[in-house]
């Protein structure tokens, strides 16, 4: 009896390609494996644990409270800045950690990308979905801090899954962006921290967005976390009516940024072994 045998050739595509929903579906195994050890990684393997979750929010409000609320007295809407600020770190922590692990994840996974194939698209979503775990922890934070100082939830908060899905969309489209430019543009990875600490002070973290003139709003939400954080202090503070005007800019710039990164992703694709 004569075996034949058979080889597969995997090419890589080539041009513009749409994202394939049923290949991710068939290799969503390996996208819940490469989740669990970013989150494994992160806790189990270091001192504090899930403490680290609430270090960086935490000191990050102290800070911003001694120095932005009492020695520059910047306007807090009414409520006290220290839950002022922590409110916007809650989100904007999480959307810089993702946007930090999704533009690196790459380079981090070239090893296993020379060796197997898989889609790659599933390397900077996982931190994007991984990091969701600190989020809840600082959330939960945020909730203790919430009735320490009398702010209770309201019926709002059902805009809450909005937002966070929102974040998510931006942190995963500048991700995958940022993230296949970092194969060729190595200087990318340097040049990261200087960039999200460049878009924590454009986005209002440590002031409200109503100091932002009336005439340059609309084009202040077109970055999607301005949208996300003013949101958040809307329905968990309720400091101002919720700004669905910048939540509406916002959505669509996530979309479209969403969209066309995954479009550059799997353009880029290509290109990936080679330079990795």
């Amino acid at each position: 009896m004569i075996q034949e045998n058979i080889k597969i050739i995997i090419q890589p595509s080539k041009g513009w390609q749409p994202i394939n929903w049923r290949e991710l579906w068939q290799y969503r195994d390996l996208f819940y494996f490469l989740v669990w050890r970013d989150i494994k990684t992160r806790y189990a393997q270091s001192v504090l644990g899930i403490g680290w979750a609430v270090i960086q929010p935490i000191f990050s409000m102290i800070v911003f409270t001694i120095v932005f609320g009492k020695l520059a007295r910047i306007n807090s809407d009414g409520v006290p800045y220290a839950i002022f600020s922590y409110t916007a770190l809650v989100p904007w922590t999480y959307f810089s950690g993702a946007l930090s692990g999704s533009s690196s994840s790459l380079l981090s996974a070239s090893g296993m990308m020379t060796k197997v194939y898989f889609p790659r698209l599933v390397i900077p979503i996982s931190p994007v979905m991984s990091k969701l775990v600190d989020f809840t922890i600082a959330f939960i934070i945020l909730l203790g801090m919430m009735a320490y100082f009398g702010f209770y939830p309201t019926m709002q908060i059902i805009y809450l899954p909005l937002l966070i899905l929102l974040m998510m969309l931006t942190a995963s489209g500048m991700g995958m962006w940022l993230t296949a430019m970092s194969i060729q543009y190595r200087d990318i990875k340097y040049a990261m921290g200087f960039f999200v600490q460049l878009m924590m002070y454009g986005a209002p973290v440590v002031y409200p967005a109503s100091n932002v003139p009336e005439q340059f709003r609309l084009l202040y939400g077109c970055f999607p976390m301005a949208g996300v954080i003013e949101g958040f202090r809307s329905i968990l503070l309720q400091t101002n009516p919720i700004p669905w005007d910048l939540i509406g800019v916002g959505s669509i710039v996530a979309m479209v940024l969403f969209i066309s990164g995954a479009f550059y992703f799997r353009r880029m694709e290509q290109y990936f072994s080679d330079v990795a």
